[in-house]
C-alpha cells in the first residue's frame, strides 16, 4: 500500500479541476472587442444620413468643386486629372461602405419590426380572449336576468293584485257585508278597548 501511494504521488500532476461554482476566467482575444448595439446604432445614424436630401446636396457640392478645381485650377495645384479617377475611386469606396451600413441598417430594422410584430400579435391574442370571455360573461348574465324578476313584471304582478283586491271590495261593497265590525256607524273601536 505504501508503494502505492508513493507511485500516485511521483505520477504526472493532475490538471487543476475547474469549480463549476465561479465563472471562468476569460480567453484572450486576437480580435479587438466592440459593442455591436454602439457599431448598430452608429451605421443606423449613418445610413440615415445618406438617405436625407442633405446628403446629396453636400455630396453634389463637394463633386461640382472637385470637378471645378482639378479643370481650373493652375496645373500644379490639381490633384485629379481630367478622367477623374480619384473621384471615382472616392466615390466607390463610399459606396462600397455606403451599402452594407445601410443592410445592417436594414437588419436591425427587421429585427425590431420582428419584436413589434411579435407583441402585437401576442396583444391581439390577449384582446381576443378578454373579448371572448366577456362574451360568455354576458351571455351567462343574459340567461340569469330571464330567470330574474324584473321592475315591469314586478309591476304588472302587483297590477293584477291590486285589481283582484279592488274587484274583492267591490263584491263586498255589493253584498253589504262588513268585513271588519269596528266600521259601524261610530267608525272607531273605541268601545273596543
Amino acid at each position: 500500500m505504501a508503494g502505492d501511494r508513493e507511485r500516485d504521488n511521483r505520477a504526472e500532476p493532475r490538471s487543476p479541476r475547474f469549480r463549476l461554482d465561479q465563472p471562468r476566467t476569460p480567453r484572450p482575444k486576437l480580435l479587438p472587442d466592440y459593442d455591436p448595439e454602439a457599431f448598430g446604432r452608429l451605421s443606423e445614424r449613418i445610413a440615415r444620413f445618406l438617405g436625407t436630401g442633405r446628403f446629396i446636396v453636400w455630396m453634389t457640392v463637394v463633386i461640382i468643386l472637385w470637378v471645378v478645381w482639378n479643370v481650373t485650377a493652375p496645373g500644379h495645384l490639381r490633384f485629379d486629372q481630367y478622367p477623374f479617377i480619384f473621384l471615382t475611386l472616392m466615390l466607390s469606396l463610399q459606396a462600397s461602405y455606403a451599402a452594407p451600413l445601410i443592410l445592417l441598417a436594414q437588419n436591425r430594422q427587421d429585427d425590431r419590426d420582428r419584436v413589434n410584430l411579435e407583441q402585437d400579435r401576442k396583444q391581439n391574442e390577449r384582446s381576443i380572449a378578454d373579448t371572448e370571455y366577456l362574451t360568455r360573461e354576458i351571455a351567462a348574465l343574459r340567461m340569469g336576468l330571464g330567470e330574474v324578476a324584473t321592475r315591469d313584471w314586478i309591476r304588472s304582478e302587483l297590477q293584477d293584485l291590486v285589481r283582484e283586491v279592488e274587484e274583492q271590495r267591490g263584491e263586498q261593497r255589493a253584498d253589504k257585508r262588513v268585513v271588519f265590525p269596528s266600521e259601524g256607524a261610530r267608525g272607531r273601536d273605541v268601545g273596543d278597548r
